[in-house]
């Protein structure tokens, strides 16, 4: 194969990995998206096993055109985080790409050295530990999970509710592999006898995924428990927010939204991440201006509660209370943490707060501290900062004083992990997820739609109605089919009204989380270690 071929063929498969994470695309086409690199990686095995060429060289050219491919597709599909930060987008591109390059060259390798049957197995195996480790690595940024790509399709996916997304990532590989060969085969001989099993082989696990999950799209009945949900999106440019405008009017700007939607059997109020961004500390919170505002509002509507998001601080008095994360105030008599939270007010007194503890490395927390710590003088001196947001140990849910209904507060990045979104229900016992972001950091590019579009699957793996408050970006009500029912799109200030059901029952993938991934590293040890030991072998 030609390297002109090569290289055409990497692009195309960057181009059909790409396609489905935009809002007019779908994850059909990641059924073939592997197949052009597929064809490549088979032509350079070939030629390498024809013409003995150095076997260093051969892993090089492989390398090559698959950094080609998924770099590019990182790009197209991720470019958008260089509104919020330069460096964003350059560390998305080199860690995604050296991820996904050396999973894939690790299948290349275990290849050669084990033959096409495993070796192509070795493919599915290691791309579903790849996920499974990177959801939770220290620097990470899964957008790109394969099985995210059907966030469009939710028709197509109804069993995540028993696989989360690596369900969907395991049908999209195990399809690529079959229509690859099934390709290949044609190629070979063009004979329908010759490749009627491989065709079989395709139809099969296409439609047997298809059809289980249009039968349980069709028949999914939620219980009928509704609870009117409003929710809100001030529509506050992020850029301006936090320095520009007054806490008091953009309080005053919710609140005038909430009023020309609320009505006496309004159950919640929903509003978006760090609404309240004055700094609130936990010990006064009832105190603060903003809350009070706040509460006086809802003292109108005793029946409905507000979660909303605020930056909030908690003050440590007793050096046996410090924390990793915790800076020193009063001239280092004392120390404090800074959270990204939520919290719920209503008629009860008290105020339960949840912070986010799914960070954004180097934008809420430091990885690798002790490690970099020579780095902090640098930092500082260059106007930065080097540490993190505090976080907590467990997931909460918030309690509702009337009928002790729970609803689960997912922070911004938070509902983009689907496992931890499940400890919510799971650990928590949240009845409904409330989601509270603010996308607007992105400006009016594919990010935004992105995120919203990950929600629908959050809501098929828990079966938990969602209700979603974008500071800017799209607010949304989500059914528990992962069904859009209502919205509000970019650049609006505005809010909505709706009913949502409340669900109490407990889906497989919520008992049981990412078992999918976890089977998978056990096996790509297996087959690392096989892969070395016949090597040691044949020497």
């Amino acid at each position: 194969m030609k390297r002109i071929h090569r290289i055409l063929l990497a692009l195309l498969s960057a181009l059909l990995l790409s396609i489905p994470f935009f809002r007019w695309g779908t994850g059909l086409l990641l059924m073939v998206a592997f197949v052009p690199l597929l064809f490549v990686e088979d032509a350079i095995a070939r030629q390498k096993s024809e013409k003995k060429k150095d076997s260093g060289k051969q892993s090089g050219s492989v390398v090559w055109c698959t950094i080609l491919t998924f770099a590019v597709f990182v790009i197209l599909t991720t470019y958008w985080v260089k509104h919020a930060a330069l460096v964003g987008i350059i560390a998305s591109v080199i860690v995604n790409t050296t991820y996904m390059t050396l999973t894939f060259w690790l299948f290349h390798f275990t290849r050669r050295k084990l033959g096409d049957r495993l070796g192509y197995a070795s493919l599915v195996v290691y791309w579903m530990a790849f996920e499974f480790l990177y959801l939770r690595a220290t620097i990470n940024f899964p957008w790109l999970v394969l099985g995210n790509g059907f966030a469009n399709d939710v028709m197509l996916i109804q069993w995540y509710e028993v696989t989360g997304t690596l369900g969907g990532s395991l049908w999209v590989l195990l399809m690529n592999l079959l229509i690859f060969k099934l390709i290949r085969g044609w190629l070979t001989n063009r004979s329908f006898a010759a490749n009627r099993t491989r065709i079989s082989w395709v139809v099969g696990l296409f439609l047997i995924p298809f059809l289980f999950s249009m039968i349980r799209y069709i028949t999914y009945e939620e219980q009928e428990d509704p609870y009117e949900i409003v929710v809100l999106q001030p529509n506050i440019d992020p850029y301006l927010k936090f320095s520009d405008m007054p806490q008091e009017v953009q309080t005053s700007l919710l609140l005038r939204i909430a009023d020309s939607l609320i009505t006496p059997q309004t159950d919640y109020i929903v509003g978006p991440e760090t609404f309240i961004n004055s700094g609130v500390w936990e010990a006064g919170i009832d105190r603060h201006k903003d809350v009070v505002a706040l509460r006086q509002f809802l003292s109108d509507y005793p029946d409905a509660k507000l979660v909303i998001g605020a930056s909030t601080l908690r003050l440590y008095t007793e050096p046996s209370l410090y924390t990793s994360t915790s800076r020193p105030i009063h001239n280092g008599e004392y120390q404090y943490d800074s959270f990204n939270s939520a919290f719920q007010l209503d008629s009860s007194g008290v105020i339960p707060i949840y912070h986010k503890s799914m960070l954004v490395a180097g934008v809420e927390h430091m990885p690798y501290t002790q490690l970099l710590g020579f780095l902090k003088k640098l930092t500082l001196k260059l106007g930065g900062a080097f540490r993190s947001n505090g976080t907590q140990e467990y997931r909460e849910a918030f309690v509702s004083p009337q009928d002790s209904t729970k609803v689960g507060p997912v922070i911004c990045w938070e509902s983009v992990f689907g496992e931890y979104v499940t400890e919510y229900v799971k650990d928590a016992g949240a009845h409904f997820l409330f989601i509270v972001t603010n996308d607007g950091w992105w400006k009016n590019t594919p990010g935004h739609r992105q995120h919203n579009s990950y929600a629908r699957l959050r809501a098929i793996e828990t079966r938990r109605s969602i209700a979603r408050s974008a500071n800017t970006g799209i607010s949304s009500l989500i059914n528990q089919r992962g069904e859009e029912l209502a919205r509000v799109g970019w650049w609006q200030r505005s809010g909505l009204r709706g009913n949502l059901n409340k669900n109490g029952h407990i889906t497989f993938y919520v008992k049981h989380g990412d078992y999918l991934g976890r089977i998978g590293v056990f096996l790509t040890v297996i087959l690392l270690l096989y892969s070395v030991v016949i090597r040691y072998i044949r020497r």
